[in-house]
C-alpha cells in the first residue's frame, strides 16, 4: 500500500501575485521597455531602462546630462486551478477510490498590487555615464486560503488546493556605468544587490498509518509554512552596445546568477523543524538589433535565454530553460508624442506532463527533509507557483509636456494560458489557467 502527501511550496513579489512575466522574470522594467515588448538589449529604448537591459545604452543619451525617473506597475492577474487526487485507493471506497478534487477551477485571491520603480542616470561627458536603478524585477505567488473546502465521502472536508498562501519578492538595487568608446561603440557594466523574500504557506496531510495503509480520512495534517524569509545577493551584468551611424544598433548583454538562501520556511516532513530553501535567480544571455528605417520610426529585436534548469530550486522543481523574443516598435506622430507596441513570447517553463509517477518520492530539493513524487512536483507548481504566461501584447507611449518633463505609459496583456499535469493510471489532474493586465507609469525628469 502506500501513503500520499499533500503539500506547496510557491514564489511572488510585493504581494501574493504573479507578474506579467517570462518564467517569474518581469519581460520588462520600466514602462518605455515594457510598451515595446519587453525589449532594450539591441537598441535603446530609454536611459532608465538601459541600466537593467543592457547598461552599455546609458551613454547614448546625449541631448540631456542628468536624467530621473519615478514609476510603478500595477498588475491585475488572474490565476485559477483545478486538482484531483486520489486519496484511498480501497476498492470498497466509492468508485473504488477517493479524491479529493476542487469543484471547477478555484480562483487565487491575490489580484491586483503595486511594483514601485526609479532609476537615475547621469552622462559625466560625452563617453562616460553613471547610474542606479532600484526596480522588482522577479515573483510569483498564490492564495488560496480557505478555498474550496468540501465534504469528504468519509465524512469531515477536505481541501484540495492545501490551503495554499505563497509570496515572492526579489529586488535589484542596480549600480551601473558605461562609456562610449567610439562614435560606434558603447560598453556598460553593473553590480546587482537584491534583496528576496519567500514566505510559503500550506496545510499537508498523510493518508496512511504506520505501516503504510490508507486510511478514509488523514492520520494527520500540519501547516507546513514557517513565515517569511529574507536573505540577500550580489549579482553583476555586463553589455555591448552597436550603434551604427543612429540607423542600425546592435547589442549583446549578460546577467550572472543570484544565489539565495531562505531560512525555516518550510516543514515538509511534519517534524516541526522548518527547513531552509535554496533559489537561485537564473543567469541569461540576451542578444537583439534594432532599425531606424525613418527618423520618426524605430523597430527592435530582442532574443534571450533564461537558464531555469541550471538555477537551484527552479531546476530542482523541473522548470526548463526558455528563450524569449521580444518585438517592440516606437513611431512618433509628433516631436512631443512616442506610440509604442510590442510583442513578447517566451514558452512556459512549466510544460504539459502526462502519465507522472505518484508513488515513487524520488525527486530531492536541497535542503528540504523529504522527497517528492513525480506528479507532487508538478502539483506543486501548477498550484502553487504557475509561471506559465506565454503570449503578450503590449502598448505604450511617451508624452513630453515641457522641455524637461515627460510622461511614460505602458500596458501589458499576457494572453490565457492553461498547463496540466496528469498521474499515471488516472491517480490525478491538476490544471491551472492564468491571463493577466498591468499598467505601468514613469514620470521623468531629464536636464
Amino acid at each position: 500500500m502506500r501513503r500520499f502527501w499533500l503539500g506547496a511550496v510557491s514564489l511572488a513579489l510585493f504581494a501574493p501575485s504573479l507578474f506579467a512575466t517570462n518564467g517569474d522574470n518581469l519581460i520588462g522594467i520600466g514602462p518605455a521597455s515594457r510598451g515595446m515588448g519587453g525589449i532594450g538589449t539591441g537598441m535603446p529604448v530609454g536611459a532608465i531602462d538601459s541600466i537593467f537591459r543592457n547598461p552599455a545604452w546609458m551613454s547614448y543619451f546625449n541631448t540631456k546630462r542628468f536624467f530621473l525617473s519615478f514609476g510603478g506597475i500595477l498588475f491585475m492577474p488572474n490565476v485559477k486551478v483545478s486538482s484531483r487526487m486520489l486519496v484511498d485507493d480501497n476498492p470498497f471506497a466509492p468508485s473504488g477510490g477517493m479524491f479529493m478534487s476542487t469543484n471547477g477551477r478555484i480562483k487565487s485571491d491575490a489580484d491586483m498590487f503595486m511594483v514601485p520603480e526609479v532609476g537615475i542616470v547621469h552622462k559625466v561627458n560625452e563617453r562616460l555615464a553613471l547610474g542606479i536603478g532600484a526596480f522588482g524585477v522577479s515573483g510569483m505567488g498564490v492564495d488560496f486560503r480557505d478555498k474550496d473546502l468540501m465534504p469528504s465521502p468519509m465524512g469531515g472536508y477536505t481541501n484540495a488546493l492545501s490551503q495554499m498562501h505563497t509570496s515572492f519578492q526579489f529586488m535589484r538595487l542596480t549600480p551601473a556605468v558605461a562609456y562610449r568608446v567610439n562614435e560606434f561603440l558603447a560598453v556598460g557594466g553593473a553590480v546587482h544587490i537584491a534583496w528576496g523574500s519567500l514566505d510559503m504557506g500550506a496545510q499537508i496531510c498523510e493518508w496512511g498509518d504506520a505501516d503504510g495503509d490508507m486510511l478514509p480520512e488523514p492520520t494527520r495534517c500540519w501547516n507546513a509554512g514557517g513565515g517569511q524569509s529574507q536573505d540577500f545577493g550580489l549579482g553583476f551584468s555586463v553589455g555591448i552596445a552597436l550603434d551604427f551611424g543612429d540607423f542600425i544598433y546592435a547589442g549583446v548583454a549578460y546577467q550572472s546568477p543570484i544565489s539565495m538562501k531562505y531560512k525555516n520556511v518550510f516543514d515538509s516532513n511534519g517534524d516541526g523543524k522548518f527547513e531552509d530553501m535554496k533559489l537561485e535567480q537564473p543567469q541569461e544571455f540576451a542578444f537583439g538589433v534594432g532599425v531606424r528605417p525613418l527618423e520618426n520610426l524605430k523597430v527592435g529585436l530582442d532574443v534571450r535565454w533564461i537558464d531555469w534548469s541550471g538555477a537551484d530550486g527552479y531546476g530542482d522543481f523541473g522548470w526548463e530553460d526558455q528563450w524569449v523574443f521580444a518585438l517592440g516598435v516606437e513611431f512618433k506622430p509628433l516631436d512631443t508624442l512616442a506610440l509604442r507596441a510590442g510583442y513578447n513570447y517566451g514558452k512556459t517553463p512549466i510544460r504539459d506532463k502526462d502519465n507522472l509517477n505518484p508513488m515513487v518520492p524520488k525527486n530531492r530539493v536541497p535542503d528540504l527533509a523529504r522527497a517528492f513524487t513525480d506528479f507532487e512536483l508538478y502539483w506543486f507548481n501548477l498550484v502553487g507557483f504557475p509561471a506559465i504566461a506565454e503570449h503578450h501584447l503590449t502598448l505604450g507611449l511617451n508624452w513630453r509636456l515641457t522641455p524637461n518633463f515627460d510622461l511614460d505609459l505602458s500596458y501589458v496583456y499576457a494572453l490565457p494560458s492553461t498547463v496540466s499535469a496528469k498521474a499515471m493510471g488516472g491517480a490525478g489532474e491538476v490544471s491551472a489557467r492564468m491571463f493577466q493586465h498591468s499598467i505601468g507609469i514613469g514620470l521623468n525628469w531629464s536636464f
